[in-house]
């Protein structure tokens, strides 16, 4: 730190660049630009002191992307990084926080530290310099990463040194702030209230740094609390300035009362903190820009290229919600776990996480490489959960089957989420091979696969009942075995697929089931068709709520156990949308167009004792696209609230089919909704009235159930009020509510109609980027065929204690079955590794740390309450776990926790040992197991 001298004020300069690996041009072109960046800075260092350092924006991913091309300047590199002249970490790549998943985040943070360790430090400064907006844990999750300050650009409006009193939490007034969040977890904010290049580009001659920083200084001293001002040298993309030293001494010598000083975060931490003079203002929560005109917040980006939010939700999902728990399962049971190829899966699918490319503000070019990227990912994912199905399942005892003959088939059901689970399951199945390596002929095996009788086949669990199972012939199939210790071993089958419910699968658990000739079948009897679900010609019934069809396609929904009816759930509205990747605009004085007076066409689409479901059809017509003003007024680059575009009086169909579900067992009602989209500059949406009364919401968020306004702020002027949504949005009264669940559809409104209806949107189809320029994205037109996800869960008014949000929570996750071989097993047909207790407690992950081998298991508080997390280990383990401890994010040992025998206390009964450990208010908790 440079010393304190006798100077009014101290300006602290800090070098960076801020470098979004696309955006405007596609990746490769801005990591070209990249090389000469870092070829510049490396060079300027070596030249001496006088240039002091470099902030390498917070982001590891750079130091890979620098050294893919110049892996030969790695030790150059490193040494300034070990010297602290360039300062990296602590994150992988600057994610979007209210479009990655909670897990994603705390991966990017363990990552970014990760490889900063293997050059120097990891830096403890919590950077978010452009985020659109941040989430409401934030200070939880930068605590316990060790870090105790955020940096950040948006979210919050600083009101200046003449206002003394913040508002409503949601200003400050300075912009130097304390941010705490739900858990009471405190951080120093330093917004950047003139933005993160407000010392960009500082002049050398006289008069050009005269007038340079008459301005910037009065910007600065119009917010900061002290007399420690902070300018960010540098921006988007933005090269060194070389001559940055002569530019300083040019400065002492304008204003020799003010100390000039080319910094870095640390040191200016340390003058902040020394020099604190003002009370400084306490934000809680989110920082979501709540208190502006509602113009810029950037908040459509959750519904631009909504594609990409459906591969991101499902790609996330695979690796922190199957993979991850199955290669832990698998690891219990003595296989190593696969940490770089999971890692290797997390870094291609983060790469995908800056807000310019999870937000869908990039040119084509960029989104296209996005799609590649998650297939990729995803890829990896599904061979590590083949891998570990595989290793678990041939350690289950299915011998139980072999009373049913050669022809038995058992399939291992895994239950992946952090719950009991029951629930529809299907997948495909062979029902007889021939290997091409014992010597038939291509005509024999066709033969012989096709003369396979299939009519007789049935579904039994372990105990030999008969489950209810339909079986679809696939017929004549081809396939392959690859096996560790030999070629690949190709067949012919005959393969059916199958689909069933299963009940009661254990959380982390599995549950065994066999398809077997009926005539072997031991125990006699058929399953029971008299408890179907359709009820009439529109109907659907099960032990929950009671589901009806309307005329026009809607839905009504009464929840038995509250006896509330929600009417006219599924309704679509399509309006225009003259606005960019960035923002919604609908043209002026249009009316919305819904189906509510439209007539569609209903049928039974399945009709089962454990699934039911319609298939509704609407044949509609909206306008083609924008009236030819939108690419006028596009051209001359007016700012999209001011456009006046209309929509096109010519007319295109959008034909939507949509399912609507129920299972015997079901929680809620599942909606699929597809259309083929060949109209441009629109929104479609899908309607939920409530009809129930309240202020406010609950929305789905990092680690948080966030607690949000149904009213905005009075400042807030644009029509739409849109938000972020992760994996759900709760409207409730005292005695009921209604939680929406969604599959990567991150945009929702709860609307001002009197009904406080939720809507969400589908698709979102605009023609350009927005932002500082030009750039035309036909793209983002979405055009072609759609899928959408949704399910409408009814609840008793507490959405965390009634089981609504767990419900929620395992829609986003995908049943996992495995096809296996009769055979013994050391693990029961049923079993599970791991149990826990926890009221308001939601499971979040389940993986293995690469450094101790310890297991690590993290919930969080969903409520303001505390709470006790009861967690036990199987005493059916091939290894039991001696201790356990808590610990952080960053997977780090702490305090150790204290086990009770089953003698002493215990709420699970199927262990030896268990932990009993207190969680506050919105605590994000971590649990250590060490065999």
């Amino acid at each position: 730190m440079t010393k304190r001298t006798n100077k009014s004020k101290r300006a602290h300069i800090i070098s960076h660049t801020h470098w979004d690996r696309e955006w405007y041009l596609p990746y490769e072109k801005h990591h070209m630009r990249l090389i000469q960046l870092v070829d510049s800075l490396l060079d300027q260092l070596d030249e001496g002191s006088d240039y002091k350092s470099f902030y390498l924006d917070g982001q590891t991913i750079i130091i890979e992307d620098y050294l893919q091309v110049r892996p030969e300047q790695k030790e150059r590199l490193e040494k300034h990084i070990r010297n602290g002249r360039i300062v990296i970490g602590p994150w992988y790549i600057l994610q979007d926080a209210f479009l990655t998943s909670g897990e994603a985040n705390v991966r990017n943070m363990q990552v970014g530290h990760k490889d900063a360790k293997r050059y120097g430090t990891p830096s403890k400064i919590g950077y978010f310099p452009d985020t659109f907006g941040l989430v409401g844990q934030t200070p939880q999750l930068m605590q316990q990463s060790g870090i105790d300050n955020v940096f950040f650009g948006r979210g919050v409006k600083p009101t200046g040194f003449n206002n003394t009193v913040s508002d409503a939490g949601y200003e400050s007034s300075f912009s130097e702030l304390m941010w705490e969040g739900p858990d009471g977890s405190k951080v120093l904010g330093v917004l950047f209230a003139n933005w993160y290049s407000n010392g960009n580009e500082v002049p050398v001659d006289e008069e050009s740094a005269r007038k340079f920083w008459e301005t910037k200084l009065a910007d600065a001293e119009k917010y900061a609390s002290t007399n420690e001002l902070l300018y960010m040298n540098g921006c988007d993309h933005q090269p060194i300035q070389r001559d940055l030293p002569e530019a300083i001494r040019m400065a002492e010598q304008l204003y020799p009362d003010i100390e000039f000083v080319h910094s870095n975060f640390p040191d200016y931490l340390e003058a902040l903190r020394a020099s604190a003079e003002h009370e400084l203002s306490t934000v809680k929560g989110e920082l979501r820009s709540q208190r502006t005109d509602g113009w810029g917040t950037l908040v459509n980006t959750a519904s631009a290229r909504v594609y990409l939010k459906q591969m991101n939700q499902l790609g996330q999902t695979m690796l922190e919600k199957v993979a991850e728990p199955l290669a832990s399962y698998a690891h219990l049971l003595g296989h190593a776990y696969p940490h770089d190829q999971l890692t290797y899966a997390w870094k291609t699918l983060m790469q995908n996480h800056p807000h310019d490319s999870i937000c869908g503000c990039s040119v084509d070019e960029v989104h296209r490489e996005m799609v590649t990227r998650f297939d990729k990912s995803r890829h990896v994912a599904e061979a590590l959960i083949e891998e570990s199905t595989s290793q678990i399942a041939t350690a289950v005892d299915t011998s139980i089957f072999e009373r049913y003959g050669e022809g038995a088939r058992p399939v291992v059901v895994f239950n992946t989420t952090g719950w009991e689970r029951s629930g529809v399951v299907q997948m495909e199945l062979d029902a007889a091979r021939m290997y091409f390596r014992d010597g038939y002929t291509l005509e024999e095996m066709a033969a012989q696969m096709k003369a396979v009788d299939l009519s007789d086949r049935i579904l039994v669990d372990e105990d030999g009942n008969h489950i209810p199972c339909t079986v679809e012939d696939l017929g004549l199939q081809f396939g392959y075995d690859l096996p560790d210790d030999r070629f690949r071993q190709p067949y012919s089958c005959r393969r059916v697929r199958i689909r069933f419910e299963t009940e009661n699968v254990a959380a982390f658990g599995l549950k065994t089931y066999a398809l077997v000739n009926s005539v072997d079948h031991a125990k006699s009897g058929t399953p029971s068709k008299t408890n179907m679900l359709l009820r009439g010609e529109r109907g659907m019934e099960n032990q929950h709520m009671i589901v009806t069809i309307a005329d026009n396609g809607s839905f009504t929904l009464t929840d038995k156990r509250t006896g509330r009816t929600f009417k006219e759930l599924g309704v679509y509205e399509n309006v225009g949308d003259i606005g960019n990747e960035y923002m919604f605009k609908q043209p002026e004085n249009e009316v919305a167009r819904t189906t509510r007076e439209l007539q569609a066409e209903i049928r039974v689409l399945e009709n089962t004792s454990y699934l039911a479901s319609f298939e509704v059809i609407h044949h509609w017509e909206i306008p083609e696209s924008a009236d030819e003003m939108l690419d006028q007024e596009q051209r001359e680059l007016i700012y999209y609230p001011h456009r006046k575009a209309q929509r096109s009086a010519k007319m295109t169909p959008l034909q939507i089919r949509t399912v609507i579900s129920l299972s015997r067992s079901g929680k809620g009602v599942q909606v699929e909704t597809t259309f083929n989209n060949q109209a441009k500059d629109h929104r479609v949406r899908a309607l939920f009235p409530t009809d129930l009364v309240s202020a406010v919401h609950h929305v789905d968020s990092m680690f948080e159930i966030a607690t949000r306004d149904n009213k905005p702020a009075p400042e807030w002027q644009n029509p739409s009020n849109t938000q972020h949504q992760q994996n759900f949005v709760d409207v409730s009264e005292q005695d009921v509510g209604l939680v929406v669940a969604n599959l990567g559809l991150n945009e929702y409104e709860v609307l001002q109609d009197g009904r406080n209806t939720v809507a969400v949107t589908l698709l979102r189809a605009v023609g350009e980027l927005g932002d500082w320029g030009l750039f035309p994205t036909p793209e983002a037109q979405c055009l072609g065929e759609h899928t959408f996800q949704i399910e409408i869960i009814p609840h008793d008014g507490n959405g965390a204690a009634s089981g609504a949000y767990i419900e929620a929570y395992q829609f986003q996750v995908p049943w996992t079955l495995a096809q296996t071989e009769v055979h013994p097993g050391y693990l029961t047909p049923s079993n599970t590794p791991f149990a826990w207790q926890g009221d308001g407690l939601a499971f979040s992950s389940l993986k293995v740390n690469e450094d101790s081998g310890d297991v690590m298991l993290r919930w969080f508080n969903m409520t303001t309450n505390s709470a006790t997390l009861n967690l036990a280990a199987s005493q059916a383990n091939p290894q039991p776990f001696e201790t356990a401890y808590k610990s952080n994010i960053l997977e780090e040992e702490g305090k150790m926790l204290h086990s009770h025998s089953i003698e002493e206390a215990s709420t699970l009964s199927f262990a030896s040992k268990e932990w009993n450990i207190q969680t506050g208010s919105c605590e994000i908790i971590t649990v250590g197991l060490r065999l």
